[in-house]
């Protein structure tokens, strides 16, 4: 299994913490980054999965508990939304999307050129394993408490 390079998981941080100032008018801090090549998710959690493809492969699995979710896309849509309906779920998709395109333009300004799948969409008790790369995860925080955790497995 590939080491973890911070090269490769920078560009993805940078762009959450810009999508969600300029998309959502939120501050975020990054938590503690960890190594999890075990990812285990509760049944109260939505995640939203993307593919990479290009110079880097991999996928990127960001995961919320239902109550940010709500949150995020209640912000989104600015009307509160009180349960994980199609509507919560496209805009949660498409926060991934605007993330993961920030993150193709960051990588791009350095010379590499990803591109992104469209996002697959998951909910309840699932876990997944990989031995492709190394996967880290660095939780988001906004709000003191609100988490969004970003699942980076890519290599170069």
């Amino acid at each position: 299994m590939a080491a973890v390079n911070a090269d490769y998981i920078n560009p993805f941080l940078l762009a959450s913490t810009k999508v969600l100032k300029d998309m959502v008018m939120l501050d975020a801090k990054l938590g503690k980054p960890y190594l999890n090549n075990n990812l285990t998710f509760s049944a109260d959690s939505l995640l939203i999965m993307l593919g990479v493809t290009g110079e880097m492969k991999g996928q990127v699995i960001l995961c919320f508990r239902n109550d940010v979710a709500l949150d995020l896309a209640s912000k989104m849509c600015m009307m509160p939304l009180t349960e994980m309906s199609d509507l919560a779920q496209s805009a949660i998709c498409e926060l991934c999307n605007m993330i993961l395109g920030n993150a193709a333009t960051v990588f791009s300004t350095k010379g590499i050129t990803i591109d992104i799948t469209p996002p697959t969409t998951c909910q309840g008790d699932v876990s997944f394993s990989t031995d492709y790369a190394a996967n880290i995860c660095v939780p988001i925080i906004y709000e003191n408490d609100k988490t969004i955790e970003i699942n980076v497995s890519i290599k170069g």
